[in-house]
């Protein structure tokens, strides 16, 4: 029997006035398109189904990631400026598919612990204005997994990165 793993209850969250005020950051990882943009539509779709105002979502793309928890800390450390230089949480989104080689083990260690260290407020940068990083990273021993998490049969892992989100940036 499978499940969508994306479901929630609506009710438990903020109102979508409270909403329609706040700032979010997605860090969407390029390698492995095909699912990570499915992944940040997921989430854009959702915040803004519960009332963030689409020009209050701020999209950094980043080539892979690794790199993803850099792309956080320039919003975490408020140095992505302008509008987005407070934000109320970011969602960090990528795809690691295990392949042959220890690369999968490397990638998977270092995004957690960046996004654990910003997190904990630990990152070397100052930081600014901290905020709650949601780790939306998909970790999948092969690409059928990736897919089913990403609107496939298992939901969409996008869609509960923006639930965790908002949950996170109300408490």
């Amino acid at each position: 029997m499978t499940t969508d793993l994306s479901q929630y209850n609506a009710n438990e969250l903020p109102s979508a006035d409270v909403l329609s005020r706040q700032r979010y950051a997605i860090v969407v990882a390029d390698w492995n398109s095909e699912i990570t943009h499915a992944l940040a539509k997921g989430a854009i779709d959702t915040l803004v189904k519960h009332g963030v105002i689409e020009k209050n979502i701020d999209v950094m793309h980043v080539p892979g990631t690794v790199e993803l928890t850099y792309g956080a800390a320039l919003y975490v450390s408020g140095r992505r400026g302008g509008l987005f230089n407070n934000v109320d949480a970011v969602i960090v989104i990528g795809c690691v598919i295990k392949g042959d080689t220890p690369h999968f083990d490397y990638v998977c260690q270092s995004v957690t612990q960046g996004v654990t260290l910003l997190n904990a407020h630990m990152y070397p940068q100052p930081i600014y204005h901290p905020c709650p990083v949601i780790f939306s990273v998909l970790t999948t021993l092969d690409k059928q997994q990736a897919l089913d998490r990403a609107g496939g049969r298992l939901g969409n892992k996008g869609v509960e990165g923006a639930v965790t989100a908002i949950k996170m940036a109300n408490l």
